[in-house]
């Protein structure tokens, strides 16, 4: 991906605190002076946001895994066009609270094997992957306690239960494995401030000068 910027990504299971993280990797490297955009997925644009309503809210069963699949890539390709791209174009840190790596695990694990349907679908119509992507670890039933304490309207994907957490954390741990060129792996169990550090060591290597 050729672009002035650089694009960071942060993935983990519900609850596990990447939202925050997110946040705060934002708020230090805007002390250090650089031009952060932070944005989230799915979202992050008028268009994006319209449809994360549709696939967050409601009955969990209210579409098919294959329809999720294309709505969020819809969100996505969005998000890309109009948020993410011009802002690396023009130098500045894109921080995305979650990426394609969260449709990869919760559309293409959560109701049988389409990781393949993902996968074709991203490159065709995205063909983007963060230069860094952070993976808050958490244990599923502690991010899982945390996620529905939010009391939140957009818990469709927590009301599948502990169950689906647990493979989103095999999975995750997974792609950390298959793209270890990009992934750094962050044990979120531990306090806010401790995981934010090691966020912040993580990503100072790669910072643009």
């Amino acid at each position: 991906m050729n672009h002035a910027g650089l694009f960071i990504s942060f993935e983990g299971i519900d609850g596990s605190g990447k939202s925050t993280q997110a946040r705060l990797l934002a708020d230090h490297l805007r002390s250090l002076g650089h031009d952060v955009v932070l944005t989230r997925e799915p979202g992050g644009s008028p268009g994006a946001e319209e449809i994360r309503a549709l696939v967050l809210q409601g009955d969990p069963d209210r579409w098919s895994a294959r329809t999720e699949i294309l709505l969020f890539t819809a969100a996505r390709r969005d998000h890309l066009e109009r948020t993410i791209q011009p802002a690396l174009d023009a130098g500045k840190v894109v921080i995305c609270d979650r990426f394609a790596d969260s449709t990869r695990m919760y559309q293409g694990l959560s109701r049988g094997d389409l990781r393949a349907e993902v996968d074709k679908l991203h490159q065709l119509m995205i063909g983007v992957e963060p230069d860094l992507t952070v993976l808050i670890d958490m244990d599923p039933a502690q991010g899982l306690s945390r996620a529905l304490a939010r009391q939140t309207v957009e818990e469709r994907f927590e009301d599948f239960g502990e169950g689906l957490q647990q493979a989103m954390r095999k999975g995750f741990l997974a792609l950390a494995d298959d793209f270890a060129e990009r992934f750094v792996t962050i044990d979120g169990g531990r306090a806010i401030e401790t995981v934010a550090t090691d966020v912040q060591q993580a990503v100072s290597a790669r910072l643009p000068c």
